[in-house]
């Protein structure tokens, strides 16, 4: 048997144990991490009962039998508050970074965090209208909510992912610190290195709205920095307008159409950033 041949039965004898080892610990732990949400906004806001990709969160929770999801963001302006997506209940999380938001990827603070993981004390944390100092806080409110709302086993957990500007394929988007650390926290290095890993790969292979948002992600990028995504102010016209540079000029309306039928007032407390 050669070096080579070797060499790769290790890595793949450690890559199975790994995996094996990711699975088993979620399997017992709070969260199962599913992976990103979404590339890019594609109306404003996405977390919102009715809308798509709220949608599809509750899909993806209903397909594993489970009564919650959470989805972690970058903290914006919202409160954050929980709602209910048809049988599913969902739960959000923002995390509060005291250098504010960042369209652009900090290269170096990226390698700091592969390698050495985010430090405790970096973020503040918001759940449901609740701020919390710490990580902990947080995380017991998510259980508690999820507990009260029948949850058994571990709570499916996707991070937004809606990139501001830039690719969306080179930038993971809002809440994939938050989605790391959780994953690392609760699990471990290598386990959240995993998980990250299949989390980019997820919305390729799960999510139906993947090339609508990669194909156009530069228009709704600027219609969204714009303020034109946001179907709670926008006129019928200007939302029909959208669609016009767009690959698929009826998913905007229609999309409209069917949240207004489900709610005359809006959810003010539902993401907004």
């Amino acid at each position: 048997m050669s070096k080579l041949t070797k060499l790769l039965i290790i890595i793949a004898a450690f890559l199975a144990i790994v995996i094996g080892y990711s699975y088993a610990a979620a399997a017992n732990g709070p969260v199962e991490p599913l992976g990103r949400a979404a590339f890019v906004k594609f109306m404003n806001p996405d977390f919102y009962p009715g809308h798509p990709h709220s949608q599809l969160l509750a899909k993806y929770a209903e397909d594993r039998g489970s009564q919650c999801a959470l989805v972690v963001h970058f903290a914006g302006s919202s409160s954050y508050k929980s709602y209910q997506q048809g049988d599913v209940y969902i739960i959000e999380m923002g995390f509060v970074d005291s250098a504010g938001a960042k369209e652009d990827i900090d290269w170096g603070q990226a390698i700091q965090y592969f390698l050495f993981g985010v430090p405790d004390d970096k973020w503040t944390y918001r759940v449901n209208g609740i701020e919390f100092s710490n990580f902990t806080d947080a995380m017991n409110e998510v259980t508690k909510e999820a507990q009260e709302h029948g949850q058994v086993g571990p709570i499916p957990m996707v991070w937004h992912g809606s990139a501001r500007a830039g690719s969306p394929i080179i930038n993971p988007g809002c809440g994939f610190p938050l989605y790391y650390y959780i994953c690392w926290k609760e699990y471990g290095r290598f386990a959240a290195y995993y998980y990250v890993v299949q989390g980019l790969i997820f919305p390729y292979l799960n999510s139906p709205f993947a090339q609508y948002e990669l194909t156009n992600a530069q228009q709704l990028q600027t219609a969204y920095t714009s303020d034109r995504l946001d179907y709670t102010v926008l006129s019928t016209s200007e939302k029909q307008g959208i669609n016009q540079s767009l690959t698929n000029s009826a998913l905007f309306p229609s999309v409209y159409q069917e949240i207004v039928s489900q709610t005359e007032t809006p959810q003010a407390a539902v993401n907004y950033d």
